[in-house]
């Protein structure tokens, strides 16, 4: 899945928490997916029904989170240290996993920098920037 529709991603999510209800067997990633989906459990009701997460619309409530999006960033985010891109993310993604005691709120601080370089990108019709993503993850993980 290098460029899923919307409707992609939810039916694969959907699908994770099926196979991981009915102990299905899993690829790799279905499988990372699962563990996020477990660290999760206020999304397994959007995530049960295939058709309602299809015609949701979770933009149209200010202050509400879309539980797709969400979990697409800690696949994201997972990829991203797996790989280490952009180089030494793997790196301040530990730091801060180490600092907060926790790979979970790790990911969340990290999503608050990858969603900020991306609305930042999108404003200016540029290219994200991964090097002041980076930097963001960077700073969270070393400031006091």
């Amino acid at each position: 899945m290098f460029n899923p529709s919307q409707a992609d991603v939810r039916r694969f999510f959907c699908s994770v928490l099926h196979k991981q209800q009915t102990e299905t067997p899993m690829e790799a990633i279905e499988t990372l997916a699962a563990l996020w989906i477990a660290e999760h459990p206020e999304y397994h009701a959007d995530l049960a029904d295939v058709d309602a997460a299809l015609a949701r619309n979770y933009d149209a409530k200010p202050g509400a989170t879309n539980p797709f999006l969400h979990l697409s960033m800690h696949l994201s985010i997972s990829e991203q240290c797996s790989i280490d891109q952009p180089r030494g993310i793997r790196q301040a993604v530990e730091l801060l996993t180490a600092r907060l005691d926790s790979l979970h709120d790790a990911h969340h601080a990290a999503m608050e920098c990858l969603g900020s370089m991306l609305w930042e990108a999108q404003q200016a019709g540029r290219a994200p920037d991964g090097d002041a993503y980076l930097a963001c993850v960077q700073r969270r993980a070393t400031r006091d």
